[in-house]
């Protein structure tokens, strides 16, 4: 597993995967891998022209479909229209913005990253056969979930701590719903991959000073996003451990081949997962159906 890449990647022939966030970055390169596999693969995109520009090479393998995750009537559109697929993999984010809301009014970064995959999966889960993957980040580990003001309407904004808290949702939700599916008795999973340090878009929108300061980080520090996208396409295709957490192996978690990784003992508090469930079934009026 230590130089696991996309030649061990069994033939994906006959599977149909759901990409979020596939027009760019970790996204483009994880459609390329399974398309190139054989996959049938549907790109789930707000920006839908640069969608069509990854899926072209792959002709009838790869479709694209609108999908907004910052706006749940568009999340609620793209799943009544979803067929059914095997996997569906979370991947779209937002990294660290200046205060913004969604169209729904929770704050950007949640919102996004957390809330709008928490709705698509939901109402998704009895279209999709096997798998559910969620992108977190390392960066989980500086954040905290505050159940008071997870939307940060009292508290003062702090981009990077907002992201934290993003991703730390992100990787509870990833575990929570795996609880939960064992806990009914179901054959899917969920899984959960994070990319480590990888040179991709999402470095490039803060907005701030900080976007000079990422590009220099990624021409130093920072994989390719093709090795960045290993970890989920670990996690989407090979024998994995239900409820497994996978990223990079090498310097620290920041880069090299996928392997189990390790999280911080607050993403695996169950009392705080099942209340940030409770939370997101409220915000987004979605509940999920473990009987399907």
């Amino acid at each position: 597993m230590s130089r696991w890449d996309t030649s061990s990647m069994p033939d994906q022939t006959g599977r149909t995967f759901i990409v979020t966030g596939a027009n760019s970055g970790l996204g483009a390169a994880t459609v390329r891998a399974l398309a190139g596999a054989g996959a049938q693969v549907v790109l789930a995109c707000r920006n839908v022209a640069k969608g069509e520009q990854v899926a072209a090479p792959f002709g009838d393998r790869a479709v694209v479909r609108k999908l907004d995750l910052a706006d749940l009537a568009s999340v609620r559109e793209f799943a009544a229209a979803a067929e059914p697929a095997d996997v569906l993999i979370n991947n779209a984010g937002v990294m660290a913005l200046p205060e913004l809301r969604t169209t729904d009014c929770f704050e950007m970064q949640v919102g996004t990253n957390h809330l709008g995959h928490f709705a698509l999966t939901g109402l998704l889960l009895d279209k999709i056969s096997e798998r559910i993957i969620t992108v977190a980040s390392g960066a989980h580990t500086i954040g905290k979930i505050d159940l008071d003001d997870l939307n940060w309407e009292r508290r003062k904004y702090q981009r990077w701590a907002a992201y934290g808290q993003a991703k730390l949702a992100n990787l509870m939700f990833a575990y929570e719903l795996q609880r939960k599916l064992t806990a009914a008795g179901s054959s899917k999973i969920s899984v959960a991959a994070h990319p480590g340090y990888a040179s991709t878009e999402l470095q490039s929108h803060t907005e701030s000073i900080l976007d000079a300061v990422m590009w220099l980080g990624n021409l130093v520090l920072a994989q390719n996003a093709e090795m960045g996208a290993l970890p989920t396409l670990y996690a989407a295709t090979a024998e994995v451990e239900p409820g497994g957490y996978y990223g990079p192996t090498g310097l620290r978690g920041l880069r090299g081949y996928p392997g189990v990784s390790g999280s911080s003992r607050a993403s695996r508090d169950p009392d705080i997962a099942r209340g940030l469930w409770e939370l997101s079934e409220k915000l987004t009026g979605v509940t999920y159906d473990f009987a399907k």
